[in-house]
């Protein structure tokens, strides 16, 4: 399978075009974006924390307000929609984080977008990726500041972040599902340098090697333990793996998922409540949650609610997408799949195989 290399977005949150067609990424084994709430609840469940270091690792939890935010205009919460949560993964190269590979660029970007549904009784979940050049309608928004972004058509779905805020990517995402968002998880990518480096570093094995001049990362085929600056640099790397595509950057940061953790699972954090703390304030600092989850208890509460989820055999679907006709470098939502997958969510219903399949393959 082969796939175009991708280019950074421009400061429109678009792409220019690259002569072929860009494709999708897929939906594969993205359960591992969810890994880090896993760790924390780990973490917490192993630690036993006194009430000051709780009120430290509390403060560091940021949280977002979405009600506020997009107020009444969103979907009915339906009695039997299970759980949905929206998890982002985002990955700022401004500030101190330039110095780790790939110039300074200003803001954060959100490149990783799943809806992950949690049916009722909580012991089975399916993860819908959307792909970051999905074209969407963008409803009105309010930012962060009180200001009022007109809505627009045609819109990168990957652009809605960085220009307007996490709140308007959960309106974009409720508006074109019909699914209501109990929940906001976002994930920054940064925050693995501190946690790797607390917990002695992560192992992965490569079975090739990887030169990236743009992330800095150079490693020979074979089993390597990275460092925080070399973990940051893994989950970056595009350039030098494959076709320099997005999904090989996906396939990396999945296998960095893993291997981080299997390695928290390897730890004695019993045994180190200093090391335990430590860990856990890498992990919280790396965390931004919608306001109803803000807050250490409540976290670790909705983490232990999900201990029924096993992850190994959570269902993966990616948003079916079919080749924009104006512009095939993007992809539009299938239809009538889209809706198909759409509904059986919102009903806590079987997805069908046919809302499950793509015309936009990326094979």
């Amino acid at each position: 399978m082969t796939h175009s290399a991708t280019t950074e977005p421009r400061p429109d949150g678009q792409t220019p075009a690259s002569g072929g067609r860009r494709r999708p990424q897929r939906g594969r084994r993205r359960w591992g974006r969810i890994v880090l709430l896993s760790l924390l609840v780990l973490v917490l469940a192993a630690g036993g924390i006194g009430y000051w270091l709780y009120s430290d690792l509390d403060s560091n939890i940021k949280g977002v307000d979405i009600d506020k935010a997009i107020g009444d205009d969103r979907p009915e919460k339906l009695p039997t929609s299970g759980q949905n949560i929206l998890i982002l993964g985002s990955d700022s190269r401004a500030g101190a984080n330039a110095a780790v590979g790939a110039g300074n660029v200003s803001g954060a970007r959100s490149d990783t977008a799943l809806v992950m549904h949690i049916p009722e009784g909580r012991t089975r979940a399916v993860a819908v990726s959307i792909p970051r050049d999905t074209l969407v309608t963008r409803p009105e928004c309010t930012k962060s500041d009180g200001s009022t972004v007109a809505s627009a058509k045609r819109v990168m779905f990957n652009s809605i972040y960085s220009q307007v805020g996490p709140a308007c990517v959960v309106k974009t995402v409720e508006q074109i599902s019909g699914v209501r968002m109990d929940h906001y998880v976002e994930v920054d990518f940064a925050g693995f340098k501190g946690l790797v480096d607390a917990i002695g570093g992560v192992t992965v094995t490569v079975d090739q090697d990887i030169h990236d001049s743009s992330s800095g990362l150079n490693l020979t085929a074979g089993t390597h333990r990275l460092d925080g600056t070399q973990a940051l640099q893994f989950v970056r790397t595009r350039h030098g793996i494959g076709d320099g595509s997005d999904l090989g950057r996906i396939g990396l940061q999945q296998q960095f998922m893993l291997a981080l953790l299997s390695e928290i699972k390897k730890q004695d954090l019993l045994g180190s409540p200093t090391k335990t703390y430590k860990i856990a304030d890498e992990l919280t600092t790396a965390l931004t949650t919608d306001s109803d989850l803000a807050s250490l208890t409540k976290l670790a509460d909705f983490g232990r609610s999900l201990n029924g989820v096993d992850p190994s055999t959570m269902e993966t679907i990616m948003l079916p997408v079919a080749y924009d006709k104006v512009d095939p470098n993007r992809v539009v939502a299938a239809q009538p799949q889209a809706n198909q997958l759409w509904k059986a969510i919102r009903s806590d219903a079987v997805i069908p195989e046919s809302a499950k399949k793509s015309p936009a393959t990326g094979g």
